[in-house]
């Protein structure tokens, strides 16, 4: 087991880089992230292919970043052909829709595919007083916790439904928890928000937002693109057609949008290529971990629902919390099901006997999500889309201490006692 967690380190390695280089060495780390996160992935790679002689752990890991970065890539091209334009000022019950909408918007579109449409937007309306709460809780909210109602929502919400969970089961289990959460983050948001709009001096509001008098909605055509690239998750056969109907979306969108949105939106490919170089890495040294997870799970003791929400949820927020929530929902399923029981009745038996157990991995595989940049694909990416608008956006560990833990870990710990400390 000790050698097993020793493959864990180029992760943790990887980690660290991210956390501190950008602040302790800016420079070398925007030349040289590709080589380390190359480096870092190699060594993990070399090892099961030569030591392991495990090559096909390798080529469902290379499959799954494929299929990710398929997704995150084509929402990203097609979401940047939209152009929306905000009428008037942001004040703070405005912006507190517009969260929510985003929010229940990220349960039809995935929290990336709202993230992608919505983040533009959002730094436009707030562009006189933008500040790192805006770019925090719109990655609390719209980027991780509102798309905890449908399996469309969430990656690991998607794989439970593709293993048996229904499809509205999720809704009706999950809604009391969602709106706690949602109504929590709003509050605080709400707060912060006001401060700052208050600091703003009339003269400086008005003069920012003359003239923006009417909604506009310019690159409307992508809409059939961000549908099609939503329909195609749901293909699994024949291989790779999802994929290839995702990358026809981005490549006919980036065509047929004109130009004039592109610069208006302030596109390029800055962003994506930065997610897609460090995910790369992050999906090749984090293999030792989700398989050391997978074949011990037992061993951590898991027995209540209030344990299965913490770990599930604080692996989920280093780790990939699609494979995190298919390992957890296993050992549920291996602890609560009937010995021998056929695959297709595991979920029902475990849904009528142990819901809460489900439940509590449901929501902790998402929500936790929001605690650090790489808990959710979209986290890096929005916080890469505002960094190139020059938008101030806190370091890892400043994301982390100054703001997810204050906020999310006492959310967090209500959630428990309120819905899973039985």
């Amino acid at each position: 087991m000790f050698f097993e967690l020793l493959w864990t380190l180029p992760f943790a390695a990887l980690l660290v880089c991210i956390a501190v280089l950008p602040l302790a060495r800016k420079r070398w780390w925007e030349k040289n992230y590709p080589l380390l996160s190359a480096g870092l992935g190699a060594v993990v790679v070399l090892h099961y292919l030569f030591g392991l002689k495990n090559a096909s752990s390798l080529l469902h890991t290379a499959s799954e970043y494929f299929s990710f970065i398929c997704l995150i890539g084509s929402l990203f091209v097609v979401a940047g052909g939209i152009h929306i334009k905000v009428k008037g000022e942001a004040t703070p019950t405005e912006n507190c829709v517009f969260l929510l909408v985003g929010s229940v918007l990220a349960n039809l579109l995935g929290t990336t595919g709202a993230s992608m449409v919505m983040v533009r937007p959002w730094l436009r309306m707030n562009k006189y007083r933008l500040t790192a709460h805006h770019i925090v809780f719109f990655i609390f909210s719209v980027s991780n916790i509102g798309g905890g109602l449908t399996p469309i929502g969430d990656p690991p919400l998607f794989l439970g439904y593709l293993k048996g969970v229904p499809f509205f089961w999720v809704i009706q289990n999950v809604w009391p928890a969602w709106v706690f959460a949602m109504a929590w983050l709003l509050a605080i948001f709400y707060v912060l928000d006001t401060l700052n709009f208050r600091r703003a001096p009339l003269s400086v509001r008005k003069r920012e937002t003359a003239g923006e008098e009417q909604w506009v909605f310019s690159g409307v055509h992508n809409v059939f693109f961000l549908l099609l690239i939503l329909g195609a998750v749901f293909i699994n056969h024949p291989p790779f057609l999802r994929e290839g109907l995702m990358i026809l979306a981005a490549v006919l969108s980036y065509k047929t949008t004109p130009k004039g949105v592109h610069e208006s939106n302030d596109f390029n490919f800055g962003p994506i290529k930065e997610v897609a170089i460090l995910f790369a890495g992050i999906f090749a040294t984090m293999i030792p971990a989700l398989e050391w997870l997978e074949h011990h799970a037992a061993v951590l003791g898991l027995r209540t629902p209030g344990q299965f929400f913490w770990l599930s949820g604080s692996l989920s927020s280093v780790l990939d919390n699609a494979p995190t929530y298919l390992n957890f929902l296993s050992a549920a399923l291996g602890l609560f099901t009937s010995p021998g029981a056929a695959a297709q009745d595991q979920i029902p038996e475990l849904i009528a006997n142990h819901a809460i157990y489900l439940t509590a991995i449901s929501v902790a595989s998402v929500f936790f999500g929001a605690l650090t940049y790489i808990g959710n694909g979209p986290n890096f990416l929005v916080k890469s889309i505002a960094e190139r608008q020059k938008a101030k956006t806190p370091s890892f560990f400043g994301y982390l201490f100054k703001y997810s833990a204050p906020v999310l870990l006492p959310l967090f710990t209500l959630i428990w006692i309120f819905f899973f400390k039985k």
